[in-house]
């Protein structure tokens, strides 16, 4: 196991600055990288090729999207018509959930987490929680975020899943004590980055990717604070380049 992984005081997972780390969605996963941690998509990868990695001493990030509707998951039936919003600019077939409907969303989530634990992840990376700061076709407030990203964290923790905090820069503040890492896009090409140094500040490590700005005008500066930082095509597939 490598010297920047640790456990926390109730026995998660606790990733660390300085994790070389992947993150694949699409195409052939290439299980073949010398890093410390993947970062995959829960519905897609199966429980053998996570035991696989697993093996290979492996730390394993389940990724689904917790503030939207995908039309194309096995679950999405699960989803009432009431709690669907506008459509995702740019993404087909998914739509911004009304957070807010927590006796809905939560049970739903939660299995999805438990998917996430049986299948041997070790945390989940929820996406799309800062449905109140885009049109979602909702009346969202910040409160309404923190209250559902609050249940997303502790519905992870019961399952004894560590758990991201995906983008939602502004409302760091109020979450870092809920959330073990942070999962990060474009802060650098959005000037956003200064806001994620409380995680690095508890411990936390901080995994970023930039898609259009060159390796070289953000990693000297990502490694610097000390963030774990790639260049990725937006289509996420195997290709990455790492900062350090």
């Amino acid at each position: 196991m490598p010297r920047t992984t640790t456990r926390n005081r109730r026995g998660r997972w606790q990733p660390v600055p300085g994790l070389k780390w992947q993150i694949q969605y699409t195409g052939t996963l290439d299980t073949s990288l010398n890093v410390d941690v993947y970062n995959i998509d829960l519905f897609d990868i199966s429980a053998k090729v996570i035991s696989e990695l697993q093996s290979k001493g492996k730390h394993i990030i389940c990724y689904f999207s917790a503030g939207s509707y995908e039309n194309w998951r096995p679950d999405a039936n699960a989803f009432p018509a009431s709690i669907l919003g506008r459509k995702l600019d740019s993404w087909a077939g998914e739509k911004w959930l009304d957070i807010r409907q927590l006796d809905i969303l939560i049970p739903i989530m939660q299995a999805r987490m438990k998917l996430a634990a049986d299948k041997g992840c070790h945390a989940v990376d929820p996406d799309n929680v800062d449905g109140y700061s885009n049109n979602t076709g909702f009346p969202l407030s910040y409160n309404d975020q923190l209250a559902y990203n609050i249940a997303i964290a502790n519905t992870a923790h019961n399952l004894g899943l560590a758990v991201s905090l995906k983008n939602d820069v502004e409302q760091i503040k109020d979450l870092v004590n809920h959330f073990d890492f942070a999962v990060n896009e474009k802060c650098f090409q959005y000037d956003e980055c200064t806001m994620l140094i409380p995680f690095i500040s508890a411990g936390k490590a901080v995994f970023g990717i930039e898609y259009y700005l060159s390796d070289s005008s953000f990693c000297p500066r990502a490694n610097a604070m000390n963030f774990d930082f790639l260049k990725k095509k937006l289509s996420l597939d195997a290709w990455r380049k790492s900062c350090r």
